[in-house]
This record gives C-alpha cells, structure tokens and sequence, in this order.
C-alpha cells in the first residue's frame, strides 16, 4: 500500500491521496476539503480523521485556512452497548 492509498476516513473510506489532490485543486479550507470529500462526515462524525484532515487542508494550500477548522458533534442520544448489540431482544 502506498501513501496515497492510506485511507484517512474510514467511515467514508476516503484515502490520503483523495484529501491532497482535491485539497491542491481547489485550494480548499479543511470546511470545504470536508464537503468534497465527505471525510468526517460519516458514523463518526469526524472523531479519528478530523485532525488529519484539517492538518492536509493546512499544508496543501497557499492561503491561511487554519483559522477555519472541523468540528464534530456528539450523538443526539446516548445510547448503550446493550441497545446498539440488541442483546435484550
């Protein structure tokens, strides 16, 4: 596996390669890098690729987008592990 091919998010299973060459195109801040992508924007909601993808939108563009950084969301409801397993049914 090459770099390029190391996938970043898992969730939408999108690769380093992806994130570096939309972020080159279109001189994205790590907010639009997101919504090209849709890296962070799956079941996680950003949690383990959120600082990975603000850090490639820092260091592939020429302008200054640190100041506009990725934020994630808890779930609406808590929920347990019982519940999520459905082992009560």
């Amino acid at each position: 596996m090459t770099e390029k091919e190391m996938i970043i998010c898992r969730c939408e299973e999108v690769t380093y390669g992806q994130l570096v060459e939309t972020a080159k195109k279109f001189s994205c801040s790590s907010r639009e890098l997101k919504l090209r992508t849709r890296a962070g924007m799956g079941y996680c909601g950003g949690r383990t690729c959120r600082l990975a993808v603000d850090s490639i939108a820092i260091s592939s563009t020429n302008r200054d987008v640190s100041k506009i950084t990725l934020k994630y969301q808890p779930p609406i409801r808590p929920i347990s592990f019982a519940k999520l397993g459905d082992v009560n049914k």
